[in-house]
């Protein structure tokens, strides 16, 4: 029997610890934001919704979960200590990526953006060597891992990196070489041998929801009657599957996979029902940066000009639950969350 509590009626600073002082609400995560509401589901339908502080005794411990703070992940500081989501930095050491491709694909001009993306605040790179664009073709593990390897055993030796991948020996390699987190798009299905791998090493991995395990497909797939649900369902069956091959929920992150088999309404409903995902007890990471649907909004074509829509986006998951966003644009998104962060405390954020 599935069961979730989304947490709506979010407030952010001085409202949230007003409200939270005169028990008319619920502390977010324990940080400095909290919910009012609470909308109960149960089997994909919707029991009721009320106030956050009036839920029925059944429900109450799946609400009080929500209350509680993250744990760290990969020995990152965590968003509320930091005052901000986490950001990981896109790299792609590809020719084909969507937004950059051939840009970094050069080892030296990979290395130099790592640097630029350190500098601008970056709190760990995400190195990959194959497009899951829709469409993209695949590459094999072999060339992934020559095209990727030289560039995070030099970035590793100074900032945390994380390998997005879905080939196991690709994982093997990249973890050999420094990398500390394993980012799939598969949800660790692609690869028969990915979640032992994951499990041997003892590594953190985010864990993402798509249709499929082939890029090149997936849009096919874009159908749900409510994609907030079926999405939650799928990463909370995958985080069970992990935990049985014995990878803890505490070294879990789950990203819902915006523009990865959804249209521009999934992706829209996605962003305003991300809080629903922590009802899952790990941390949510945000990519949604230059995606189509962003430009489609914005009315810009060319994924290198949509900066200004992918940090809106990224505020608009800050203020929903995000513990980390996985950008492009770097120094702006930084500039972007520390103000909102300080928009919504009336005080700048240390550090």
């Amino acid at each position: 029997m599935a069961r979730w509590v989304e947490p709506m009626g979010l407030l952010h600073g001085r409202g949230a610890i007003a409200a939270v002082a005169a028990g008319a609400a619920l502390p977010l995560e324990g940080g400095a934001a909290a919910f009012t509401l609470v909308r109960l589901i149960e089997n994909g339908a919707v029991i009721g919704l009320m106030p956050a502080v009036e839920t029925p005794e059944g429900w109450q411990d799946a609400v009080l979960a929500l209350t509680r703070p993250p744990q760290p992940f990969a020995g990152l500081p965590d968003a509320a200590s930091l005052g901000r989501p986490l950001v990981m930095a896109v790299l792609n050491v590809t020719p084909d990526s969507f937004s950059d491709g051939g840009k970094h694909f050069d080892p030296r001009a990979a290395l130099m953006a790592a640097n630029a993306m350190l500098e601008a605040g970056a709190d760990i790179i995400d190195v990959g060597g194959e497009s899951t664009r829709p469409g993209s073709p695949p590459v094999d593990a072999e060339t992934e891992t020559a095209r990727i390897l030289p560039v995070i055993r030099e970035i590793a030796k100074d900032a945390p990196v994380s390998v997005d991948t879905r080939h196991a020996a690709t994982m093997r390699a990249a973890l050999d070489a420094g990398a500390e987190v394993v980012n799939d798009v598969t949800a660790l299905r692609h690869d028969p041998e990915a979640m032992a791998v994951v499990a041997e090493a003892g590594c953190p991995v985010v864990l993402m929801h798509m249709p499929g395990t082939d890029p090149a497909t997936m849009q096919q797939h874009a159908e749900y009657a409510n994609v907030a649900l079926e999405v939650t369902d799928f990463l909370a069956g995958r985080i069970a599957a992990c935990e049985a091959a014995g990878i803890p929920r505490h070294r879990i992150m789950v990203d819902p996979g915006i523009g990865f088999g959804k249209t521009m309404d999934h992706n829209l409903e996605l962003l305003d029902r991300l809080p629903i995902l922590l009802g899952l007890g790990c941390p949510i990471l945000l990519g949604a940066s230059r995606k189509r649907f962003i430009g489609t909004i914005s009315g810009v074509s060319t994924p290198r000009d949509r900066m200004a829509g992918s940090i809106g986006v990224a505020v608009a998951g800050a203020s929903r639950g995000a513990s980390m966003v996985r950008v492009h644009d770097v120094a702006e998104t930084v500039a972007a969350l520390r103000l909102w962060r300080a928009s919504v405390a009336g005080a700048a954020p240390q550090g």
